[in-house]
């Protein structure tokens, strides 16, 4: 009874320096600016930088396959969509190819979805193996570098390894074919054989209209210490429950369902987005793989994200102080996740509040339409632009060749 006391006072007590915050930033406080590099990163413009040629390809490959199901455009991979429509009326458009900087092959690869809107990666190799033999029979800029001056979106969950499972992700690695391209990816997590050196690591999608249309004013206070919703088990693919999110949300929920610090549950309310502008922290733990959109969320919504996570890459991370703004907890750290949260000082908190009130922090994790300066677009580009000039050594000699076509399993061989 004595913990449940002490967990409720802790509990108004945060309530109550948010309040203070809340006060502080009414009276016209400004908003802490970002410092160092990572501001210069953030507010850089792209534009005149470099130049992108975006290949035409069948619309087997993009459009149809939405028209078949146009759930992809609101899932957590659809920075793939959206990538090839900014592009397409981007100012970094080159319809020149001579002139282009970076190649883009326009393939949706997690636009598969089963009947309860979850994408499917198992077409994606031969939909991609396919689309790179179509550009590089009818263009030649393919096969100069055998693609290290290509750049290609793959969102799901381990990027170009292609499987929604981290052991058969490792078994089948990145698609060969993709060796020497730069891949754009929401997977990113250190010494990881589906984490290609020189990738770009994005946030995953997040509808902002929808996100828009549920802000709460600034001046509601923060009585929720600790906020989670989702699933601490997933039972249907991992009936044991000890492999799903490396058991680090089992750890979550069987520590602190009864803890009156956290607010936890499976159930996903209508006010989920309003809950969690009502929090402190936000815990953002890995699933199958190390990121889910609560990350984007949490920046959103100005809750400070608890990333839990070994070794993950963030997305922008040279753009974005993530140190800054969130916490890392260790995933054999999570039985002392509310020593770690209420250890914390008060005056650390709310300079990250403040500086999750920038709104650079928060233009930049999304991915709006139309395109808007700073938004995760033009950090992308950003990305691209700071590994050019290419060197000379990604040009192939006459007759070299790198990459084996025919490698890989079996079935990803097949045509589609």
């Amino acid at each position: 009874m004595s913990n449940l006391i002490w967990g409720l006072i802790l509990l108004v007590f945060s309530a109550f320096f948010l309040n203070l915050d809340a006060f502080e930033l009414r009276k016209g406080q400004k908003t802490e600016r970002i410092s160092g590099s990572a501001g210069d990163v953030l507010e850089d413009d792209p534009v005149g930088r470099l130049k992108v040629f975006v290949y035409e390809l069948p619309s087997k490959y993009n459009k149809k396959i939405l028209q078949k199901d146009p759930r992809c455009l609101n899932h957590m991979f659809a920075a793939e969509i959206y990538m090839h429509r900014f592009l397409l009326s981007s100012p970094v458009r080159t319809l020149n190819p001579e002139e282009a900087d970076w190649f883009y092959t326009p393939v949706y690869t997690t636009c598969d979805l089963t009947p309860n809107g979850l994408p499917l990666p198992f077409k994606s190799p031969r939909m991609m193996r396919s689309a790179i033999q179509l550009i590089s029979s009818n263009w030649p800029y393919w096969n100069r570098t055998e693609g290290a001056d290509h750049f290609f979106i793959v969102p799901h969950d381990f990027g170009a390894c292609f499987h929604y499972q981290e052991e058969k992700a490792i078994e089948r690695g990145i698609l060969l074919l993709l060796q020497r391209a730069t891949l754009v990816q929401t997977f990113g997590q250190r010494n990881h054989v589906c984490l290609k050196e020189g990738s770009i690591t994005v946030p995953p999608y997040a509808p902002p209209q929808k996100m828009q249309s549920h802000l709460i004013p600034p001046s509601i206070p923060r009585s929720i210490f600790v906020y989670f919703r989702g699933l601490f088990y997933d039972v249907g693919n991992d009936p044991e429950g000890g492999y799903y999110a490396r058991g680090a949300r089992a750890a979550v929920w069987e520590n602190f369902k009864d803890n009156p610090l956290f607010d936890i549950s499976t159930e996903h309310p209508t006010t989920y987005y309003e809950d969690m502008q009502r929090a402190v922290f936000c815990l953002c733990p890995l699933g199958w793989a190390p990121w889910s959109p609560r990350l984007v969320e949490a920046v959103i919504f100005g809750c400070i994200p608890v990333i839990i996570a070994d070794d993950i890459v963030l997305p922008f991370a040279d753009a974005i102080p993530w140190e800054d703004i969130g916490v890392y907890v260790d995933e054999k750290d999570v039985p002392n996740l509310d020593t770690i949260l209420t250890s914390i000082p008060t005056e650390v908190i709310l300079r990250k509040q403040r500086l999750l009130a920038n709104p650079s922090m928060k233009q930049a994790m999304l991915f709006p339409h139309p395109a808007q300066p700073g938004d995760a677009f033009h950090q992308i580009l950003n990305g691209l632009a700071r590994k050019l000039p290419h060197d000379k050594s990604v040009y192939l000699r006459k007759g070299e060749k790198v990459l084996n076509w025919t490698a890989g399993p079996l079935a990803d061989l097949k045509p589609w």
